[in-house]
């Protein structure tokens, strides 16, 4: 359970406020432009993302991780390492797919947040490639299964993660639809998706 800024203790509660309140704020980064004034490609943007994201509901949001982390049995760069792996990725080139690919997984590997990392990572990789190529993933053309085991295997071999977003590929870099729809699909691969980013769009507009 993470000290949260909500004041809640249920875990339950906690996943289900925090996907409405950032689901809000990646909307935000879309609808205001924010995505495409962050540095590209470096841990800085990414950190901007994060921050921006998260906020609203955890003190580390945008702030490199002071604990080791795991998840499912694969440890994530050590503390000690990190501040030189974030280096290092920072120099890797991201002019091609492929760069660009290469870089996501390093990235991945690195897991500089305590919380957070898919969601935010993910935004960061749909930067790059808009900025260099001109597309961007559409998330909900990428099933969660294949995603998640074509991720689990990427630092041995990036290809197989490279051919499935590859195959995912959109220049429908600008559509409304398609940035919400690969939100949800984004977060659902986290176990989120009690909230559609379309419902809470509407929601605001309403209040307005």
């Amino acid at each position: 359970m993470l000290e949260n800024k909500l004041g809640i203790f249920n875990s339950a509660e906690l996943a289900r406020a925090e996907e409405e309140i950032t689901k809000r704020k990646a909307l935000q980064l879309f609808e205001l432009g924010l995505l495409d004034t962050y540095e590209v490609g470096t841990f800085a943007g990414l950190a901007r993302i994060h921050q921006c994201l998260f906020e609203d509901v955890y003190d580390f949001a945008g702030r490199v991780r002071t604990e080791n982390i795991a998840k499912g049995g694969f440890r994530f760069a050590p503390v000690m390492y990190l501040q030189a792996a974030l280096e290092s990725i920072d120099r890797m080139p991201h002019r091609t797919f492929q760069d660009i690919i290469a870089k996501y997984v390093e990235m991945n590997v690195a897991h500089p947040f305590r919380e957070g990392n898919g969601r935010s990572m993910r935004l960061w990789l749909d930067s790059m490639l808009k900025t260099q190529l001109s597309r961007v993933v559409d998330w909900s053309r990428v099933a969660q299964d294949e995603y998640l085991m074509a991720m689990e295997r990427s630092p041995v071999k990036d290809l197989e993660i490279r051919l499935l977003l590859e195959t995912a590929l959109t220049d429908r870099i600008h559509d409304r639809e398609v940035f919400m729809k690969g939100v949800d699909a984004s977060y659902s691969y986290e176990g989120y998706n009690v909230f559609k980013t379309e419902d809470l769009a509407a929601d605001g507009e309403r209040d307005i």
